[in-house]
């Protein structure tokens, strides 16, 4: 984490230098954010929701008190993600976990977000699980064009009669202070039965995702595109590597072409969360060429993170220094998640 701070506070002093000592110019910058925010349910049923551990129908039922304060939680973190260098919330949030939309709206009512007045998009997958994908959006900044929701079709051992239920893609666009913008959010399939087992799952749902990335590509191949979300694999792992074909090196990028910012993070033996004392990335932000270019006329990137504030750690025991999970040993930890959030600044010259 010290590590991270360095490195942006280092990249931020070199910011200001270009712009008030060289250029003498001003930077409108704004944060897009991914929080897994693990299991978000209402304390409701949905009819939606085949089945889930947090109503009077499971064994981990809370109570409406507890589910107010995971996103009391919740809204604190968010609305500090990229914070130290905006100065405010972020201006995009794409999500994992949430049950429906019913607890977005909870979410963006918390007093942190509220004067945010982010909006909300947001459809349901037929994920067993009852979790879905959904973005949240600051209405002063975007105006959505677009949105769907794209459907990831898995068979078990590819028998049609045995399908495998599981997130869908989300894909919103619009117009992000004056210019299209793309945002990808997404869940892939998780590793349960084995990393090796699951990894064609993975596979798939790259597929879909770069088949999404393509055809944006093909009706503007310097589309401005950010594919976000927990993909259950590094950047290291075939699906994001060798399918998406994401580059760790920022200047090997042509066009049409994507940029894995995490890469260099997961090689510092950084990540997102924890298991059995070991680190993955499966949560990252992936970067379009059309927003590697140099005219700050537009939005571009400039760089990613993971933001992991030692709040959001687990403060003692076995699991001390892994994300702070708000559910363990059937209860509520008073914590917040199983993973840290990312987040990738955009910045543009001020007009």
């Amino acid at each position: 984490m010290k590590q991270i701070k360095l490195f942006l506070l280092f990249g931020l002093i070199l910011l200001n230098f270009n712009v008030f000592s060289q250029n003498k110019k001003t930077y409108k910058v704004n944060t897009v954010a991914f929080y897994n925010v693990e299991n978000l349910f209402s304390t409701q049923d949905d009819e939606f929701t085949v089945y889930h551990d947090r109503t009077p129908r499971g064994e981990g039922y809370y109570s409406k008190e507890i589910y107010q304060a995971k996103l009391k939680n919740l809204a604190k973190v968010i609305s500090e993600i990229g914070k130290d260098v905006t100065g405010t919330t972020p201006a995009i949030v794409g999500f994992c976990e949430i049950e429906n939309r019913q607890v977005l709206e909870d979410l963006v009512n918390q007093e942190p977000l509220l004067s945010s007045d982010y909006g909300i998009i947001h459809f349901h997958s037929p994920d067993r699980r009852g979790i879905d994908v959904a973005l949240i959006y600051k209405k002063a900044l975007f105006i959505p064009t677009n949105s769907q929701s794209r459907e990831l079709e898995l068979y078990r051992d590819n028998d049609p009669n045995q399908r495998i239920y599981t997130r869908d893609q989300l894909v919103v666009s619009g117009i992000l202070d004056g210019d299209q913008v793309h945002f990808m959010v997404n869940h892939w399939p998780s590793r349960s039965g084995g990393e090796a087992r699951s990894r064609p799952n993975r596979i798939k749902a790259a597929e879909l995702s770069k088949k999404i990335i393509d055809s944006l590509h093909s009706i503007d191949p310097y589309a401005k595109i950010v594919n976000m979300g927990d993909f259950n694999d590094d950047p290291t792992n075939e699906s994001i590597n060798k399918v998406l074909k994401a580059k760790s090196d920022r200047e090997d990028v042509k066009i049409m072409e994507l940029y894995n910012p995490m890469s260099d993070m997961y090689k510092r033996g950084l990540g997102t969360l924890a298991w059995r004392d070991g680190w993955n990335l499966f949560d990252q932000t992936i970067i379009s060429a059309g927003l590697l270019g140099k005219d700050y006329s537009t939005y571009q990137f400039y760089k990613a993170g993971i933001y992991n504030p030692p709040y959001l750690a687990n403060p003692r025991g076995r699991y001390k220094g892994y994300p702070y999970r708000a559910f363990a040993d059937g209860g509520f930890t008073g914590g917040y998640s199983d993973h840290f959030p990312v987040y990738a600044l955009l910045i543009k010259e001020a007009q």
